[in-house]
């Protein structure tokens, strides 16, 4: 009898961690983008398509991490500058996002892209700033897809622009993110 319990506990330990595991989606290589171009000048790009992603979908719960040095420019220098005298890869390596999708509910997402406001704390340069965004998210398969903009300011974050490429640099930089989410 004492054997029989046992089993039956590992079996419902098994069974339990599979119900938890069933509910997270994840990927390890969403794209985070953000640009900074300002008119009749070159254009400041940045892409990253290493970025992390888990989404809890019984709490609704968005958990982001990019690697600053897995941005990639057109311009080599470009990307140097970035890492070296603006976001200080080596002492700041990450962005972090965590939040909360208001509403969520995951048996209600469907093919058909909806907007759900997603609101958090974005963590960059050692900084943390709440972020309100509208996210479009959708189903495809088994997959999640979550995708939206938001606008940040460099100066949010004691990020600086030296004063002689300031006018070369927008004070407001687009971040755009997609990201299919698998369980």
């Amino acid at each position: 009898m004492k054997k029989y319990i046992e089993v039956l506990i590992c079996i419902s330990c098994l069974l339990a961690s599979a119900v938890f595991y069933g509910q997270k989606y994840s990927t390890r290589n969403g794209n985070l983008k953000f640009e900074a171009t300002v008119p009749s000048f070159e254009e400041i790009v940045g892409d990253n398509k290493t970025a992390s992603a888990v989404l809890d979908s019984q709490k609704g719960e968005l958990a982001v991490l990019g690697l600053m040095k897995g941005f990639r420019f057109k311009v080599a220098l470009m990307e140097e500058h970035f890492n070296e005298n603006y976001v200080e890869s080596d002492k700041f390596p990450k962005a972090t996002f965590k939040g909360k999708i208001e509403g969520f509910d995951v048996s209600k997402v469907t093919a058909e892209a909806k907007t759900y406001n997603i609101t958090g704390d974005l963590t960059l340069h050692g900084k943390t700033k709440k972020i309100t965004d509208a996210a479009k998210i959708s189903k495809s398969g088994d997959n999640i897809i979550i995708s939206g903009n938001f606008i940040v300011k460099p100066a949010d974050f004691d990020i600086e622009i030296p004063k002689m490429v300031s006018s070369k640099v927008s004070e407001k930089v687009q971040v755009t993110y997609n990201f299919t989410l698998a369980k």
